[in-house]
């Protein structure tokens, strides 16, 4: 997505001016800006809207990234990024970034709109990890299933090659249901 479609407040355009062009239908809210009401809401235009959040060398995670790659309306409150370089790092972080550091393998990071972002398979399984400490996550992972109907079951042939990571057993029997529920 071009940066000339996204409007952040503070920006180009005040606050105020953008709330009167949200009010009149110019512009539809998306992440922390807006777009124009007639563009298309892509992965791209959802990182683009974010990319100020994601700290360098960290890639948007969990929920975060299920909403970048399509499922649900809205963001969640509470961002989610992790370690995307194998040395260690500081990140500074706002109140609405929550950091996981855990390193992840360059295969599962995508570039979207200006910033990592976990694939939506390694997304998939990410989720269904923490199902085990964080049953929210469940929506996360329907949401995402409903986009695209192969990351369940890709994202249980990944889960299978996992060992001795905690959350498996939990995350490979939602992922069953989930896929029992799509037949």
């Amino acid at each position: 997505m071009h940066p000339a479609f996204l409007y952040l407040p503070g920006g180009r355009l005040a606050v105020s001016e953008l709330s009167a062009a949200r009010l009149d239908g110019h512009v539809v809210e998306l992440g922390e800006g807006y777009i124009p009401a007639d563009l298309v809401e892509s992965p791209a235009a959802r990182a683009s809207a974010i990319a100020a959040l994601i700290p360098a060398d960290t890639a948007a995670s969990g929920p975060t990234s299920a909403w970048i790659h399509g499922a649900g309306d809205a963001p969640p409150p509470i961002h989610h990024v992790r370690r995307a370089v194998a040395r260690r790092i500081r990140p500074a972080l706002t109140a609405r970034v929550r950091f996981h550091d855990t390193a992840l393998p360059g295969d599962a990071v995508v570039q979207l709109g200006g910033i990592a972002v976990m694939t939506p398979v390694r997304t998939m399984v990410d989720l269904a990890l923490g199902l085990y400490r964080d049953e929210s996550l469940r929506r996360w992972m329907l949401l995402l299933a409903a986009v695209d109907d192969t990351l369940v079951v890709e994202a249980a042939a990944a889960m299978s090659t996992l060992s001795r990571v905690p959350g498996t057993r939990a995350g490979r029997g939602a992922l069953e249901r989930l896929m029992v529920r799509r037949r």
